[in-house]
């Protein structure tokens, strides 16, 4: 397998003119960042990998580790490859995460995760 020089990691990145990724559930994920806007509970980090955009809209993976954050989301439909935890929003509403669920988060949306195994999403988003 090809591995790719934008992300220097199997599995993620432009492997052929066609296929984007090999291992979406496995693979390593290149850029580290904060896992929200303000930690409530425990040590979690976040990482991300651009895996194409076309149309207007970027497509990615985003996993974060276990604990708990407040953020506040941009515009954004993901589909959970892996992992499990919740997510609640300031109107009260409470999503359990696990995989094959599929989520419109809405810009401005006030959050707070919590992550109980390593959360994994395959995240669609207009390019800002």
């Amino acid at each position: 397998m090809e591995i790719d020089p934008l992300f220097g990691v199997p599995g993620v990145g432009v492997v052929s003119r066609r296929l984007i990724a090999v291992d979406t559930f496995g693979a390593l994920l290149g850029i580290s960042s904060d896992a929200g806007e303000e930690v409530l509970e425990g040590n979690p980090s976040a990482a991300s990998a651009e895996l194409a955009a076309i149309g207007g809209v970027e497509i990615g993976l985003w996993e974060m580790t276990p604990g708990t954050v407040r953020d506040v989301e941009s515009e954004e439909i993901f589909l959970v490859v892996g992992g499990r935890g919740r997510v609640e929003f300031d109107d009260g509403e409470v999503l359990d995460l696990e995989v094959g669920a599929v989520v419109h988060l809405r810009a401005g949306d006030r959050t707070i995760w919590t992550v109980f195994e390593p959360l994994r999403k395959l995240y669609i988003s207009p390019v800002t």
